[in-house]
């Protein structure tokens, strides 16, 4: 997810909120729970979280914990490409042999049936989205860290397959302010097709909203409706094996070389891993990651069952009502009898960040 140029209710509700089931416990949970990855993730990179998101969902497929279908890329702007290295450094470390699609360049249509053409690949991640859909009859995961173009348009073609075989959607993307100005601009990543934005919240499925920020108007801030956090690289990159640091090296090093093998097995940059260890880097999706296995995070960064310990979690998902539009992006209110509607909200504000930081630690320390 790029960063854009990209608060609470008390007493019963949150209560509630501990409780609330993943959608990774929605259907069979005895097998990984299938997911698919949308993301913005280009070369050189915008921003490098979809790069440590990606290795995140890698490491829990790694571990079995889900069966990653496919990876989606947003159609990339100007002057990139989509970073299909990073897929294939990625499989090649882990073994897997996961699938990848471009998404659309065509703003979403707020009207209007959609025919695709089999040979327009302009569909070609809307296609791929529902085949994985068609295929997992137990429930598939999707996770949106970028635009929500091509879930939409695979929404628009068959919405029936999303209310027979979509456990859930995470969507990354807005801001959670609960009565947002009228003059409040639109988070990074609905604006990169609002219409599209829109439309998930129509899709008969549930729904994890994950507000990027809380407000717009203030960003680079912990709040409790916003997922953003920031950690510094070197608490994680030093310890990860050599060929994550090389992973990532290629990445932050912007290497625009075809040669992702040779550099993957190639010699540590050192120098360049010492200086990017120094920087902070952005991040926003990690918790959605963990609470599609039934899994939530402490305040000492343990990441244990949900709802399987006296430790309250750092953060939780709360039942909603909740509208979207366009121009105003989504506007929501606490709703106890919400079965499909959720916002992520941030319970310990002071431990959160550091604790998504070690839980992220020790996921990704556990590739090869």
């Amino acid at each position: 997810m790029s960063a854009i140029s990209r608060r609470g209710f008390l007493g019963a509700a949150a209560a509630m909120s501990l409780n609330v089931a993943s959608a990774g416990n929605r259907k069979n949970s005895a097998s990984p729970i299938p997911v698919l990855h949308v993301t913005d993730l280009f070369r050189p990179h915008m921003d490098p979280d979809d790069h440590w998101d990606l290795a995140c969902v890698y490491a829990q497929a790694f571990l079995g914990q889900i069966d990653l279908k496919a990876v989606v890329i947003d159609f990339p702007v100007k002057d990139r490409d989509p970073d299909i290295a990073a897929v294939a450094q990625l499989n090649h470390i882990t073994g897997l042999t996961v699938p990848i699609a471009v998404g659309s360049p065509k703003p979403f249509k707020a009207h209007g049936n959609v025919t695709p053409n089999p040979a327009d690949s302009d569909y070609n991640a809307a296609r791929l989205i529902l085949d994985v859909l068609d295929k997992n009859p137990q429930g598939l995961i999707i996770n949106i860290t970028g635009c929500s173009r091509d879930v939409a348009l695979a929404g628009r073609i068959n919405p029936g397959l999303f209310t027979k075989n979509c456990a859930a959607i995470y969507l990354n993307a807005g801001a959670g302010e609960p009565k947002k100005p009228a003059d409040a601009e639109l988070e990074y990543n609905v604006n990169l097709d609002a219409t599209a934005h829109a439309a998930i919240f129509d899709l008969p499925c549930p729904i994890y909203w994950m507000p990027c920020f809380e407000q717009t108007r203030s960003l680079w801030v912990v709040r409790q409706f916003g997922t953003y956090y920031k950690f510094r690289q070197d608490r994680i990159l030093p310890h990860l094996s050599e060929r994550m640091q090389n992973y990532f090296a290629s990445m932050l090093g912007k290497v625009q070389s075809a040669d992702w093998l040779r550099y993957l097995n190639g010699p540590r940059d050192e120098k360049l891993l010492e200086e990017q260890g120094r920087a902070y880097r952005n991040m926003w999706c990690t918790a959605g990651f963990f609470h599609a296995i039934g899994k939530t995070v402490v305040a000492d960064g343990r990441i244990i069952p949900t709802g399987q310990t006296p430790d309250r979690p750092v953060y939780a998902f709360e039942p909603i009502k909740v509208a979207c539009t366009d121009s105003a992006g989504a506007q929501w209110t606490p709703d106890p009898n919400s079965q499909n509607r959720h916002i992520f909200r941030i319970l310990d504000i002071e431990n959160y960040p550091s604790a998504m930081t070690k839980a992220m630690k020790s996921l990704l320390t556990t590739l090869p």
